[in-house]
């Protein structure tokens, strides 16, 4: 069916409502809903080069304005929404930020200092994504998973979440961990590596919390040059300790 003009603004609109979301979790899975993410490409070919302000862009791609009534805590500074997104009541952008096109981003999550959240990207609840980190968008194809951060996960500072990464409830990423579709995450629980799943993504496990490491190359020139691979380790699963060390001030939300 051709998407007019007309449907692509319905689209956007219940997207920015919350009310449509590129992917949603159900029976615990996520599944996405390509449709939605046909509708926004759709607007670029709809779509016409205009000025906005100093900027040139698709008419059908303009920048958000909220009010006092969304609920949305927007610091001044230099940050900006990009149109079909969804920032819930009570969710925080420290600036400058961005937040692109189908993105969701749920009640009590702080959107830090130069954070980017991609195309498509689904953060949930009482998520901190700090300072510098990037969350990949995952616009095309459209039957491709975003990249999603799970309900009361912790992304520390200058992180790269991407590929359709999952990162699961609670999870604690710390600062300088770039996780992607290839990398390899070293389980020091178990001994094991995380296997991608069967839509081969990576998927970070629950209460996980991962730091920088790296792995031995294991043959060739760079194996006994003692040469070593970027490797994330997940040191333990959530504690009280853990807790206490990110915990984020309720004055600050």
């Amino acid at each position: 069916m051709e998407i007019t003009l007309e449907r692509f603004n319905e689209v956007m609109d219940a997207l920015e409502r919350g009310e449509v979301r590129v992917a949603e979790k159900t029976d615990g899975v996520w599944k996405v809903n390509s449709w939605v993410k046909e509708v926004i490409l759709a607007g670029f070919r709809l779509g016409k080069l205009v000025q906005m302000g100093p900027f040139v862009d698709k008419d059908t791609f303009p920048e958000r304005r909220f009010t006092l009534e969304d609920g949305v805590r927007v610091v001044p500074g230099g940050s900006a929404v990009r149109r079909g997104a969804y920032m819930a009541p009570g969710s925080i952008i420290m600036p400058p930020a961005y937040v692109n096109v189908g993105a969701y981003v749920d009640s009590g999550t702080m959107v830090d200092s130069h954070v980017t959240i991609g195309s498509c990207a689904q953060v949930g609840k009482n998520v901190h994504v700090s300072a510098s980190t990037q969350i990949g968008g995952v616009l095309e194809p459209a039957g491709a998973l975003p990249t999603i951060i799970e309900d009361g996960a912790f992304v520390g500072g200058n992180c790269g979440i991407y590929e359709g990464t999952v990162v699961q409830e609670g999870a604690v990423i710390a600062s300088g961990v770039i996780i992607t579709s290839s990398t390899a995450i070293f389980d020091s629980t178990t001994g094991e590596f995380i296997k991608r799943n069967e839509d081969g993504r990576i998927v970070v496990p629950r209460g996980a919390v991962v730091v920088s490491g790296s792995k031995p190359v294991s043959k060739g020139p760079g194996a006994s040059a003692g040469v070593h691979l970027y490797c994330p380790v997940i040191v333990k699963y959530r504690d009280s300790k853990t807790e206490g060390s990110i915990h984020l001030e309720d004055m600050l939300r």
